[in-house]
């Protein structure tokens, strides 16, 4: 109880980031997205293939 009646009368708690291990500060973001394979939809998944041939056709819309 006396815990509590700390925290009230002190202004409460203060939350914080939890430190993580793998945080190298790097910066960089690794996603699927981002990769070649993903990209052209060489690596079999569907939603890739479908993807790449979305992208393919956005890309040829300008074209004559």
């Amino acid at each position: 109880m006396a815990d509590i009646d700390d925290i009230i009368a002190g202004g409460g708690i203060v939350f914080r980031k939890a430190k993580s291990d793998n945080d190298k500060g790097s910066g960089k973001v690794k996603t699927k997205a981002k990769k070649k394979k993903y990209i052209t939809g060489a690596h079999g998944s569907g939603s890739a293939r479908q993807k790449a041939k979305y992208r393919e056709q956005r890309a040829n819309r300008h074209r004559k």
